[in-house]
């Protein structure tokens, strides 16, 4: 039923693009065109004779679009590749990848991309395109959903992030909705909903790194108190992969996480412990989210647009309350520890390069 997996660590107990401002962090940019022996991810089995279909990922510019991508290609999926710019990327895939023109806020476009498709990724997010992303977001889904159902779309595969149903941050209540909008069109839809991603490139451990290496004595407000469950870059992808051929008659959302439940100054913690760097922080009640994406800001300038949105999606608890992805899934995410390990040696070996 499940496909194998190469995946060691220790098991789960039960109790984070295609972007559309163009904003991508420079390590994706660095990485765009390699990776694709990366063996750090678990790989699907590939595809067997006459059970080969075609796939689209919408979003593959992006941190984690890219990596499913090679994933993708390394099980010898047929693999089509929406993008805004296909002339910019074609070289970054391989021969069996097939880049096509098309944007998720152009409705006609999209006509292209989907004809023909079993199964659609959905990894597009606008939360770096301005105040109006919620909208930006609604729209792109709308679209997408709706030439995806006339195309005759077969599946939809969405990554949305964790977080309860009420008092949600604009950003989280944003990714719920377009996974609702998804899978109100009709097409089975998995949507996977996730905590903080831990990879380099990944925004929040991008954040979470900036932080440590840069602030010997931190001025932490309360909202590194709030319980996240990380989970790896490669255990995203596994997911992410092995949805293509999980069993499914209708939508079904499932949350996924790494074994531990952690805060954000817990997760600080460990990776400067990783680093051999000694850190204090102070807590202190009264700063604002606006006030920390101000100091978020100077102290990396690649959260000056995302800043305050980002650390208001913080402060709400990102922990997987519902434990049915394991009934579905063969995959067993690895702990905070392995992940950040593996995410720094990753790093090492990509600045040799």
């Amino acid at each position: 039923m499940f496909a194998s997996w190469q995946v060691t660590e220790r098991p789960l107990d039960c109790p984070d693009d295609y972007n559309l401002s163009d904003s991508v962090h420079p390590t994706i940019i660095n990485n765009m065109c390699a990776g694709s022996n990366n063996t750090n991810i678990a790989q699907p089995e590939g595809p067997a004779g006459n059970d080969i279909k075609l796939i689209l990922v919408a979003g593959a510019t992006g941190y984690v679009g890219r990596q499913l991508v090679n994933a993708l290609e390394i099980s010898h999926y047929r693999v089509r590749y929406l993008a805004r710019r296909p002339e910019a990327l074609r070289s970054c895939v391989s021969d069996m990848t097939k880049v096509v023109q098309g944007d998720v806020l152009n409705r006609d476009s999209l006509y292209s991309g989907l004809m023909g498709i079993h199964t659609a990724f959905y990894l597009v997010h606008s939360m770096a395109s301005g105040d109006d992303f919620a909208e930006v977001d609604r729209r792109a889904a709308q679209n997408f959903a709706t030439i995806a159902r006339e195309s005759g779309v077969k599946r939809i595969i969405y990554l949305g992030g964790l977080g309860g149903d009420e008092d949600l941050s604009p950003h989280l209540a944003s990714r719920h909705e377009v996974g609702r909008i998804l899978r109100d069109s009709g097409i089975p839809t998995i949507e996977l909903r996730a905590s903080i991603i831990i990879g380099s490139g990944s925004l929040s451990f991008e954040m979470i790194r900036s932080l440590v290496e840069k602030l010997p004595i931190m001025i932490t407000p309360r909202w590194v108190q709030s319980q996240a469950q990380p989970i790896a870059i490669e255990d995203v992808i596994a997911y992410l992969a092995e949805a293509i051929k999980v069993p499914l008659e209708h939508s079904k959302v499932f949350e996924i996480g790494g074994p531990d439940r952690i805060s954000y100054k817990g997760i600080m913690k460990e990776y400067a412990q990783q680093h051999g760097l000694r850190r204090l922080m102070i807590p202190v009640p009264v700063l604002t989210p606006y006030l920390s994406s101000l100091w978020l800001g100077l102290v990396t300038p690649l959260y000056v647009r995302i800043g305050r949105t980002l650390i208001e999606s913080i402060k709400n608890p990102t922990v997987v309350d519902d434990c049915t992805a394991l009934d579905y899934f063969a995959v067993r995410p690895r702990g905070i520890k392995i992940a950040i390990k593996q995410a720094l040696k990753k790093e090492d070996i990509t600045r040799k390069i």
